[in-house]
């Protein structure tokens, strides 16, 4: 047996706002979505390098305002394409740890939180 994976659920309310923040804003992309029913609540997956990410308007899936942590190999690129967008609904900053690195904090507008990380290589990318 071994552990290969694991895909963090994240609740939306509004599947528009949800796609203009991760796919417009972050560049994700849409690996597949699915409904039971045309007017049913919307489950997809989207994904990003390695990470993917499931979101769901089903009720009871996840709680809202739920956190995760992305490791980002080069986190003031990253942090630099999120500013130079100039979007009113984010304008992160790059916060120096106390343990060492940087973090760039992004709230989607359901109030999940996704600190992405510095791998420590940042150095090495630019």
């Amino acid at each position: 047996m071994s552990l290969e994976q694991i895909i963090p659920i994240f609740r939306i309310f509004d599947q528009g706002k949800a796609k203009e923040f991760y796919i417009d804003y972050l560049g994700f992309q849409i690996d597949w979505e699915h409904r039971f029913e045309p007017d049913f609540p919307l489950y997809l997956q989207i994904s990003k390098g390695a990470v993917k990410l499931h979101l769901s308007e089903h009720y009871g899936d996840c709680t809202p305002g739920s956190a995760i942590r992305i490791a980002v190999n080069g986190i003031k690129q990253l942090h630099e394409e999120l500013i130079s967008q100039k979007r009113s609904f984010s304008r992160p900053g790059l916060e120096p740890m106390p343990w060492g690195g940087e973090e760039c904090i992004v709230t989607d507008p359901f109030g999940n939180r996704i600190a992405f990380y510095d791998t420590g290589d940042a150095e090495a990318s630019d």
